[in-house]
């Protein structure tokens, strides 16, 4: 089992930035998931902000939610830098 979502903040171009449960902070690109009609919602920029993290994973209003192995599977991580 992959770990599983902790916090989540919605990022410019439909994208997620995820904190998960072992420290790991990764970058979630969801447009590929846009073509599927169940997510259409996700379009909206004011809906894909209402996403919040519940239960190891992500979901928004209406039962819309993302499984927790592909968030950390196809996320990628963020690099964190040390300031200048």
């Amino acid at each position: 089992m992959n770990p599983r979502v902790t916090a989540v903040t919605p990022l410019e171009g439909c994208a997620l930035l995820l904190q998960f449960n072992n420290g790991d902070r990764r970058r979630m690109d969801v447009r590929p998931y846009l073509a599927y009609p169940v997510f259409e919602r996700l379009r909206e920029p004011a809906f894909f902000a209402l996403v919040q993290a519940d239960h190891g994973t992500v979901n928004w209003p209406g039962g819309i939610d993302l499984d927790p192995d592909s968030l950390y599977l196809e996320s990628v991580p963020v690099v964190q830098t040390a300031p200048a």
